[in-house]
């Protein structure tokens, strides 16, 4: 067996236990005999790294594991490379949440304002990632992306280097499983489409038949996600889909209701996340420990090891497994661009990716999809380019923003509270 490396580049995150689960699910056909754990915060990567040591141990993972603040040195030889990067942590994000309220517009880290500048905190950071691992990792290694907003970091990466790259989010997984719990059966076939938190799942077929959407769910988004405040959602909305949405939608079809609810919390969820994560380090931090402690699914992580073992054991196996994640789309959706990063079932194996043909959608889909595919390729751009006129644009088609007159000053803030992240947009 050749050897085989992987890395983890925010090892600090109180998510990895949840990844170095899968590792351990999987020791035997992944065939990893070293794991680097990579983070620039020091004292996070002690606590997070050792608990993770005491896991593998436990797991009997038998390959070596080494904890290191030089990228460089972690990507060194490396077969996968898994990022989950949050470039100005907890902080960063709470002002992404709290400065759009300021001006009637959604906070959240992934969609709308907060997810925009989220992105442009993001991408030059995976793109540096990115370009070091030509130089450094093995040949054709691939690079397994979590760091939000996963989908438009994949659109930057994929249209702007020539990296392997597939990206990932938990959010499909679980609604997949929902869907096998409500029907009572894992024997269906299905159909996925759109951009990554901006989905639907299209077509059930169960036993050659297919499944009625509408009612599939009993009036409820596609799985719901600690995230994402849970809505019930009306028959007639669903008729009127008809399909049925991840949760993250409920953004888009109640942003008034969404909105209000931001406002009357107390604390935002990245507030929230912030308590959270310091109970799991000081839980981390006990020498004794060394399986997953259950408060960790209150982080918002669930089957995200699933999710990120499976992609690269279909792929270093060639298993040709279907896995709904963000790629380049190659024809897959007829009115998305070749060159447009979707989030759709694809076939994984040694040869890369395979796009798989979608055939169920309508009007309504194709609208939104490139709305918002539009303001992705534009983010991409102002990450990239530090241009303020393209950055206000992006803001200015975005379906939740739009507004001049909210746009602009929101744009000026959250730059300027931005500032020591985005060199480009202050040059």
């Amino acid at each position: 067996m050749p050897n085989r490396k992987a890395v983890i580049i925010g090892a600090g995150s109180t998510y990895t236990p949840e990844l170095i689960e899968g590792f351990i699910t999987k020791k035997d056909s992944l065939g990893v005999d070293d794991i680097s754990l990579m983070d620039i915060d020091e004292q996070r990567l002690d606590c997070v790294g050792n608990f993770a040591k005491r896991q593998l141990e436990a797991g009997g993972f038998p390959g070596s594991v080494s904890m290191t603040t030089d990228l460089n040195r972690a990507l060194d030889g490396a077969s996968f490379v898994f990022g989950q990067v949050r470039v100005g942590k907890m902080p960063s994000r709470i002002l992404d949440e709290k400065i759009p309220l300021k001006y009637g517009c959604l906070g959240q880290e992934t969609t709308g304002a907060g997810g925009f500048m989220k992105a442009l905190r993001t991408v030059p950071v995976m793109m540096d990632i990115a370009e070091r691992m030509k130089q450094f990792s093995a040949e054709n290694a691939w690079l397994i992306n979590f760091s939000n907003p996963s989908g438009i970091i994949a659109e930057a990466i994929s249209n702007n280097t020539d990296v392997n790259i597939v990206g990932l989010c938990n959010c499909a997984v679980n609604m997949i499983k929902e869907v096998a719990d409500t029907i009572g059966t894992t024997a269906f076939d299905y159909e996925y489409v759109g951009l990554n938190h901006l989905s639907w799942i299209t077509s059930v077929v169960k036993h050659g038949e297919k499944d009625n959407l509408v009612t599939a769910l009993s009036g409820k988004a596609g799985a719901s996600m600690k995230n994402v405040p849970e809505i019930e959602y009306d028959p007639a909305l669903l008729r009127a889909i008809p399909y049925i949405p991840s949760s993250y939608l409920s953004y888009f079809y109640m942003r008034d209701q969404q909105l209000q609810k931001c406002l009357d919390e107390e604390k935002t969820r990245g507030e929230i996340c912030l308590e959270l994560e310091e109970q799991l380090l000081l839980q981390y931090s006990d020498v004794n420990l060394s399986v997953k402690p259950k408060e960790l699914e209150e982080r918002g992580g669930a089957l995200y090891s699933t999710a990120a073992v499976s992609v690269a054991d279909s792929i270093v196996n060639d298993k040709k497994e279907l896995h709904v994640v963000a790629a380049q789309n190659n024809g897959a959706v007829p009115f998305m661009d070749n060159d447009d990063v979707v989030e759709i079932l694809c076939e994984l194996g040694a040869n890369g990716i395979k796009p798989q043909a979608v055939y169920e959608y309508n009007n309504y889909i194709i609208g939104l999809m490139r709305a918002v595919k539009a303001y992705e390729k534009m983010t991409v751009r102002a990450a990239l380019t530090g241009d303020r006129d393209i950055a206000l644009a992006a803001l200015m088609v975005h379906p939740l923003i739009g507004d001049y007159a909210k746009a602009k000053p929101m744009l000026d803030e959250m730059l300027e509270a931005n500032k020591e992240y985005l060199p480009r947009f202050f040059t």
